[in-house]
């Protein structure tokens, strides 16, 4: 929390929300430790009732609710800054957004998946990108938010979930959830701690282990070469400080050129990284100047 003199500190340990998270990792951690099935939907089970019981989540009685859909957004699309510098302008930062955010997800997903080969590429990763981008583009003819790949996967990769039925099963599973909103309420719903901070105590323990299970590829990171370790470090640091993988990644590129070219290894960069390191670069000076 912001204590005023600096960011990071230890704050209100001992309230109930923070301790039903806190319980409620250590369960699920045990459970994962003991090889139980299904450990994170356990946990998660775990927190709601936990959280109901003391107090902290109220349960309305209430477990259907039929969607309500007051206004409809299908094909409410406003063309008149076609072409507009500023609609152009908006239009590429989003489309640099969500491709970097999906590639990252992609691999972050992928390798804690086993998919990920020796060499570094993602099989079929085409079909993969071309998913996302009719999920993006099919979700905003609807008037939804960018419709795209989420690290959360990695929790459903955790159990088991490796092929495209688990996709299937999802997705079918968000159809019906419309139907049990006051459920979905109940466990996604956050506590305030102060102005701007909000802990979700039921749903916090099982991104926490996600956060964990993908942190296991740094292995593979050359810890010996600086050229290579300190750009990877760089960017693992910069995605939730930046609260964007897509900035994260730009900070790794631009790190990883830089490093390279002033140590005098210029010619082990790829000519891939070096153009969208240019990219980077010229979004930044843009966005500063603006």
């Amino acid at each position: 929390i912001n204590s005023g003199t600096h960011l990071p500190q230890l704050g209100e340990i001992h309230r109930i929300e923070v301790l039903i998270s806190i319980i409620g990792l250590i369960f699920t951690s045990i459970l994962l430790a003991r090889g139980v099935k299904g450990s994170i939907l356990i946990g998660i089970i775990f927190s709601t009732i936990l959280s109901v019981i003391l107090g902290v989540v109220k349960f309305e009685g209430k477990i259907f609710s039929l969607p309500e859909v007051k206004e409809s957004a299908f094909l409410k699309l406003d063309f008149s800054n076609f072409f507009d510098i500023t609609f152009i302008v908006a239009v590429l930062v989003f489309l640099y957004m969500v491709l970097f955010d999906t590639v990252g997800t992609l691999i972050g997903v992928g390798q804690a998946a086993g998919l990920v080969g020796k060499d570094g590429k993602l099989p079929r990763a085409e079909k993969a990108l071309l998913s996302d981008a009719l999920g993006t583009t099919f979700g905003a003819l609807l008037g939804t938010s960018t419709v795209t790949a989420y690290i959360e996967s990695a929790s459903g990769v955790a159990v088991g979930g490796r092929t495209g039925l688990t996709s299937i099963f999802v997705a079918f599973f968000f159809l019906i959830s419309l139907f049990f909103y006051p459920i979905v309420k109940l466990i996604g719903g956050g506590v305030e701690l102060a102005p701007g901070y909000v802990l979700y105590p039921i749903t916090a323990p099982a991104l926490i282990i996600v956060g964990s299970m993908m942190v296991r590829p740094v292995v593979q990171i050359n810890w010996e070469d600086f050229t290579e370790s300190i750009p990877a470090f760089i960017t693992m640091l910069a995605i939730p400080l930046t609260f964007s993988i897509a900035d994260g990644i730009a900070i790794g590129f631009t790190s990883y050129t830089l490093v390279k070219l002033f140590s005098g290894r210029f010619k082990e960069i790829n000519w891939i990284i070096i153009v969208l390191t240019f990219v980077f670069l010229a979004r930044y000076i843009f966005l500063a100047l603006k």
